[in-house]
């Protein structure tokens, strides 16, 4: 999670719409991005837009969001447990997932810390920013039925759509309610469960074991990614049987190289 100023939204929001999965949902055609938009609202309130002009990834990497996908930001409370804090990015995969499963999708996984990946093409991605000190912003993009690969067309082979995966496609107001109701589910569950039970789920969406090459800011090590731990941290192992532990924010990118089995 990164502090960042919070940025106007410029552009005219539709009525808000409460009772959305105990949430309050606010519409947008076109925003620069939702994150930014959701970062003046109080927490349990929503922001889903059409388009982003300007989204983003982990790191301000660009993130296409062209009509046709999910492009959704939530506020939430944050807690000053930092167990909770690193968890939490985790924990807002395992919902993704859970959503997922709920609509029938087949081989999905996760890549850590924050992509959502089905036959090794991302689906989804997350960003969590944290704008004020009491809350944080989770922001979801998802291809549903959008072509991000007409815009870039070095994703024509990287990336999946649910138009790809569903033989019927929910409307983006049932996906908005159907992850919304999952990421507070996952929420208390991460106040209520220990962490063992929560990582044991976590644990089980990365796929078998996987040698990786992780980009710390200019300095390049690889290992084989074998789980998260308690806190978070992806455990590395290397050919001696060495563990080493990172932090998300220690990881600028990560490039899996092959499947260790």
């Amino acid at each position: 999670m990164r502090a960042l100023p919070p940025q106007s939204a410029n552009a005219q929001s539709l009525e808000p719409v409460s009772g959305c999965a105990g949430w309050t949902l606010h519409e947008y055609e076109v925003v620069t991005s939702t994150n930014l938009v959701a970062a003046a609202l109080p927490i349990w309130n929503a922001v889903r837009a059409d388009i982003q002009t300007a989204g983003r990834g982990r790191f301000q990497r660009s993130w296409i969001s062209d009509a046709g996908g999910l492009w959704l930001s939530a506020v939430v409370p944050v807690q000053a447990d930092q167990l909770v804090r690193h968890a939490l990015p985790l924990a807002v995969g395992l919902a993704v997932c859970d959503a997922l499963q709920e609509l029938g999708v087949a081989g999905f996984r996760l890549r850590w810390p924050n992509d959502v990946l089905v036959n090794d093409r991302k689906l989804a991605g997350l960003l969590i920013d944290q704008f004020q000190s009491d809350r944080v912003v989770i922001g979801l993009g998802l291809n549903v039925s959008n072509h991000p690969e007409n815009h870039d067309t070095s994703l024509a082979h990287c990336t999946t759509r649910l138009a790809d995966l569903l033989p019927a496609l929910p409307g983006l107001a049932a996906l908005t309610d159907l992850f919304l109701r999952h990421l507070r589910s996952v929420l208390l569950r991460l106040e209520q469960e220990t962490f063992e039970l929560l990582f044991r789920d976590i644990n089980l969406l990365w796929g078998a074991p996987r040698e990786v090459e992780l980009d710390l800011d200019g300095i390049s090590c690889r290992g084989v990614f074998r789980r998260v731990d308690h806190k978070g941290r992806l455990a590395l192992s290397d050919p001696h049987g060495n563990v080493s532990f990172y932090d998300a924010q220690q990881v600028r990118h990560l490039t899996e190289i092959q499947l260790c089995l």
